[in-house]
C-alpha cells in the first residue's frame, strides 16, 4: 500500500496507508461510531462533502454487495445511486472479505468511485480530538497527488447537488404524499411504498402547491448541509402549513419544519453520527435507540407558540423531534427507516400514514 496523509486545518498530520483511489480530497472530518453498515452510510446523501472517520477498529471484512435494483428502479443494498463521502479514515482495513452477498472488496469499491481512503490511523484518538475541538476541516493527500485546498461543505447548497431534478410518481394505493427530496435515502422511499402509499417525489425547491398537485400529506426528507441556506424551501413549507394537511419530517426535514415555523437552528459541536443514540419521547418517557446522521439541531428556546419538543437526546439533551400541539405536523431528527441501525421507531411511518 502507498502512503497517504490526513491533514487537519489545525495543523495536525496523520499518516497511514492508502487503500482507496489514488487522489486527493478535502471536506469536513466527522466520526461515526457504528459497527456495521458502511455501504448504506457511504451512499447516504446526508454525508455529502464529509470525510468519514469510523471508530470501529476493523472495516471491510464483509465487502460490498452488487448494484441491483427493484421493480421501481431503487437500489436494493444502497441508500442512493452513488457514494457521497469525500474520503474514508479507518484503523484497520480488511482486504479479505467474506459474505454471501458481497461482490467486491471495500477498497475496490472506493477505487471504482474515485474516493480516497486511509488505514492505519488511530481513529478513536482522532475522534477524541474532534469531540474536544469540534468538527474540523481536513484533506486527504496521497503519494502521487499534489496538495489541495480545504473545503467547507457548509458554504455550498449541498441539497441542490443531491436532490432529484424532476418530479417522479411511484404509483401505489389511493392515498398520495408529496416527498420533498432533499437527499432522501432509498429506505424512506421503500418504507412508504410498502405501506401502499403513492409517492410523488419532487425536487427540494419545487413549488408543488403552485403547480396544483393533489395530495393527502407531505413528507420532508433528510439531506446534507446547512438548513438555513434553503430559503426557497422555507417558503414552500410555510405555504404547506396553511393547508393543515399531515406533514412528517426526518432529519433535515425536522430542521426545515422548525425554520419554516419561525424557529432557529445551530451547528452541533461534532454532530450525531451513530447507530446507538438514545432518544426520549417527552410525552411517554419511552426511550428509543436510534440511527443518526446530522450536524445541525433546533434551538429549543426559539420554538414558537403552538410547537413543542416531542423527542430529546438522552446524552446531550438536544432536540430530536418536534410536533404541533393541534395540527398534524410532527418530525424526528433521527432515522426511523434505519439502514443502517435499529428499527425502534419504524412505526412513525405508520403513524403518518394513519393521518392521511
Amino acid at each position: 500500500m502507498k502512503t497517504a496523509k490526513l491533514v487537519l486545518k489545525d495543523g495536525t498530520i496523520l499518516t497511514g496507508k492508502s487503500f482507496g483511489a489514488d487522489v486527493s480530497s478535502a471536506g469536513e472530518v466527522v466520526f461515526n461510531t457504528g459497527m456495521v453498515g458502511y455501504p448504506e452510510s457511504f451512499t447516504d446523501p446526508s454525508y455529502r462533502g464529509q470525510i468519514m472517520v469510523l471508530t470501529y477498529p476493523l472495516i471491510g471484512n464483509y465487502g460490498v454487495g452488487g448494484p441491483t435494483t427493484d421493480e421501481d428502479d431503487i437500489m436494493r443494498r444502497f441508500e442512493s445511486n452513488k457514494l457521497h463521502i469525500k474520503g474514508l479514515i479507518v484503523t484497520e482495513y480488511s482486504e479479505n472479505f467474506s459474505h454471501w452477498d458481497s461482490s467486491k472488496s471495500l477498497g475496490q469499491w472506493l477505487k471504482d468511485n474515485n474516493i480516497p481512503a486511509i488505514t492505519g490511523i488511530d481513529t478513536r484518538a482522532l475522534t477524541q480530538k474532534i469531540r474536544e475541538h469540534g468538527t474540523l476541516l481536513g484533506k486527504i493527500i496521497t503519494e502521487k497527488e499534489e496538495d489541495t485546498e480545504y473545503y467547507d461543505p457548509d458554504k455550498d447548497n449541498l441539497v441542490d447537488q443531491v436532490s432529484t431534478k424532476t418530479p417522479r410518481t411511484y404509483k401505489r394505493g389511493p392515498k398520495t404524499i408529496i416527498c420533498i427530496d432533499c437527499g432522501m435515502k432509498n429506505n424512506i422511499l421503500r418504507s412508504f411504498l410498502k405501506r401502499d402509499v403513492t409517492v410523488i417525489r419532487v425536487p427540494w425547491n419545487y413549488d408543488f402547491i403552485a403547480e396544483g398537485l393533489e395530495f393527502d400529506g407531505i413528507f420532508i426528507s433528510n439531506g446534507p448541509g446547512d438548513p438555513s441556506m434553503l430559503k426557497p424551501l422555507h417558503k414552500i413549507i410555510k405555504k404547506a402549513f396553511a393547508l393543515k394537511k399531515p406533514i412528517f419530517g426526518i432529519c433535515l426535514g425536522t430542521q426545515m419544519m422548525a425554520i419554516a415555523s419561525g424557529a432557529k437552528t445551530y451547528k452541533l459541536k461534532f454532530g450525531h453520527r451513530s447507530q446507538n443514540q438514545p432518544c426520549i419521547d417527552v410525552d411517554t418517557g419511552h426511550c428509543y435507540i436510534t440511527s443518526q446522521n446530522h450536524g445541525f439541531a433546533i434551538e429549543e428556546k426559539s420554538l414558537k407558540r403552538g410547537w413543542k419538543v416531542w423527542l430529546r437526546n438522552a446524552n446531550d439533551q438536544s432536540v430530536e423531534g418536534i410536533k404541533h400541539e393541534s395540527l398534524p405536523f410532527f418530525s424526528c431528527q433521527f432515522h426511523p427507516e434505519a439502514t443502517p441501525g435499529p428499527t425502534d421507531t419504524v412505526h412513525f411511518f405508520d403513524q403518518f400514514v394513519e393521518m392521511l
